[in-house]
């Protein structure tokens, strides 16, 4: 692994080290105060991008797997943002 490689990983790593406290203050919250759905799909677009780019590159690093899982994250939080709009429509 490359200096370049462990400076990504480790900007992978922060940036994903928050969303599972996002995720469980959206799932218990039931609510979309404060959130953007535009910014989520924004950050999930620039993680989807990372992983094409990584797949397509001729270094397959372990960092492929980071942009996967918060992606996957952050694809969860856009799951909870609809679960929480429904939620409040329901309750008028």
């Amino acid at each position: 692994m490359t200096l370049l490689g462990i400076l990504e990983a480790g900007m992978l790593f922060c940036f994903g080290f928050a969303w599972p406290f996002n995720i469980h203050k959206s799932y218990k919250a039931r609510s979309n105060v404060g959130k953007s759905l535009l910014f989520l799909i924004v950050i999930w677009l620039g993680y989807l991008l990372g992983i094409f780019y990584k797949a397509l590159s001729p270094n397959h690093e372990f960092v492929l797997w980071l942009y996967v899982l918060n992606n996957i994250m952050v694809g969860v939080d856009i799951i909870l943002y609809f679960r929480n709009r429904a939620l409040r429509k329901r309750q008028g």
